[in-house]
């Protein structure tokens, strides 16, 4: 089974899910949307779409607001996964700045009741954004079956990326994806995930084949097929692997095994 480990709901689903059957993949992760850059056609439209991650993204947010734009970011994703539970899995946010007990409860309202099969995605702005996520992990050791997605490319600094890896090696019993292979940082973040059995590697949005094919070549047990839609497409980050990696066995597992063998899913 191919398997795209992680794309962002967009609309109209059906477009979706035409992209994926045009692609020959089986079935997706979908994660919650801010902006939908699907309907832009210009860039201003593009920058209009954008500037609400942005505002996010620089800590100009009201924390009420922010949970219960998740909320609905939620409840939109349900609607899909119970209409389309053949072509999707799906991961939930948790707000960052609660305390363990409200982030417990959260995640258990949001994540678990409704069978979302990780958390994330976590997109920190700043370093102290990306210490606020600690919570996040010591509330997932009641979880260890739900994997955790970061964002590590802009604006995450190599600072931010320490700070995950020391989170990873603290917390042993959470799974962490590292999205996007660490940005420019990519050889840090490949050198750690082959040294630490609960990282893994995300492969869209890397900014160079080659940074893919080092990934193969030196964690191919660990890298995660994905497009990132809307940001990329599922068909050319597909046919990138199938280019780069000529071991049928491993290609396998990177369209498709890892990412089921991490969520604990029969093929």
């Amino acid at each position: 089974m191919i398997i795209d480990s992680h794309e962002h709901l967009i609309l109209p689903i059906e477009m979706q899910i035409k992209k994926l059957e045009e692609a020959g993949v089986d079935k997706a992760i979908l994660f919650t949307t801010t902006p939908h850059p699907e309907k832009a056609n210009t860039m201003q439209e593009f920058k209009n779409e954008m500037s609400v991650l942005f505002k996010v993204l620089s800590g100009e947010k009201n924390h009420k607001n922010d949970m219960k734009r998740m909320e609905n970011n939620i409840n939109d994703l349900m609607k899909v996964l119970k209409k389309y539970p053949d072509k999707f899995y799906g991961f939930g946010p948790v707000p960052l700045g609660l305390n363990l007990d409200e982030t417990i409860s959260w995640i258990e309202k949001y994540i678990v009741s409704k069978n979302l099969k990780g958390v994330g995605e976590f997109t920190p702005g700043n370093d102290e954004q990306v210490k606020q996520l600690e919570i996040i992990f010591q509330a997932l050791e009641n979880y260890n079956y739900l994997p955790i997605w970061i964002h590590t490319f802009y604006p995450v600094t190599l600072n931010g990326i320490n700070i995950l890896m020391e989170f990873t090696k603290k917390y042993p019993k959470v799974s962490v994806i590292f999205g996007h292979i660490g940005g420019y940082n990519w050889m840090n973040v490949i050198d750690f995930v082959k040294e630490t059995p609960n990282a893994y590697l995300d492969l869209s949005a890397s900014f160079s084949s080659i940074v893919v094919k080092m990934a193969i070549a030196e964690v191919p047990n660990k890298c995660l097929y994905s497009s990132d839609v809307p940001y990329g497409e599922p068909l050319l980050n597909k046919q990138m692997i199938e280019y780069l990696c000529k071991d049928e066995k491993v290609r396998k597992n990177i369209l498709g095994g890892n990412i089921l063998k991490l969520l604990k899913e029969n093929i």
